[in-house]
């Protein structure tokens, strides 16, 4: 039910008593709920987005709380879904959660995203990552994706017949190539600022409004202050988006990439 709590954004002119409803009729499943499926949710719950899928295998570790502002301290040891189902239902009450502890693989990864109008990427394992694009592409399902380190991150969102991250970066990168958040460290305000352009443009896309950042790549430094929108074209070569594919069917995906993600020519 619309009440005075979204008032404040109802009186917006691309949101109004419509787009309202239309957040509250809407689903969306966040994969990964970290450093950036933690401001995802409470944003999106906010926002009065009326269903909320949590898809996570992992419990809460005391070193996530720099950053995974959904959860307390006395979350360490549970399950991420279900202590982070537990904060949004504090949130609003009226919330529908679907709290899925699983990991995301191609075998079910379209069962996951079936009952949901957008996806938001918020893993931190590249495997993965292009695991999210590739479904998304090929069920031509939206997906917000972010990815962030030390001080920054990025966001692009992935739409039916545009680019996609496979435009951007062909494969993902060698073991040792690029450092993880575990490796490198991560500023937790990073995580907020790169989490909630994320939720904006989920928001965005439900409404049907404003310029999502598809085929742009948006890019944050928090160390100098910086931020900057770069387009990028749809690659002829793309091995998922394009008239040349190689990956075309999630039943045969292992078939088609290598068990690093890289496609097999």
């Amino acid at each position: 039910m619309i009440d005075a709590r979204h008032h404040r954004q109802r009186i917006i002119d691309e949101v109004g008593e419509a787009g309202q409803r239309r957040l509250e009729g809407a689903a969306v499943a966040i994969v990964g709920v970290g450093g950036l499926g933690s401001p995802v949710a409470l944003y999106l719950a906010a926002a009065g987005v009326g269903r909320l899928g949590l898809i996570d295998d992992q419990n809460v570790e005391l070193s996530n709380l720099n950053r995974q502002v959904i959860f307390e301290e006395g979350d360490v040891g549970r399950s991420k879904v279900e202590a982070a189902a537990g904060r949004l239902l504090r949130l609003d009450a009226g919330l529908h959660v679907d709290a899925r502890r699983e990991n995301v693989r191609a075998s079910n990864v379209a069962a996951l995203f079936a009952d949901y109008d957008v996806v938001v990427d918020g893993t931190d394992a590249f495997e993965t990552k292009f695991l999210l694009n590739d479904a998304a592409v090929l069920l031509r399902k939206p997906l917000v994706h972010g990815a962030v380190l030390r001080w920054g991150g990025q966001v692009t969102t992935v739409l039916p017949d545009a680019p996609c991250l496979r435009c951007l970066f062909r494969e993902p990168p060698e073991p040792g190539e690029v450092q993880t958040c575990e490796e490198a460290g991560i500023i937790g305000a990073a995580t907020g600022v790169v989490g909630s352009v994320q939720a904006e443009e989920v928001i965005k896309l439900l409404l049907g409004v404003g310029n999502p950042l598809s085929g742009r790549i948006f890019q944050h430094d928090g160390l100098l202050g910086e931020t900057r929108t770069t387009p990028f074209p749809r690659d002829p070569g793309c091995p998922v988006c394009s008239s040349r594919a190689r990956i075309r069917d999630l039943a045969r995906y292992e078939e088609q990439v290598s068990p690093r993600g890289h496609v097999l020519v």
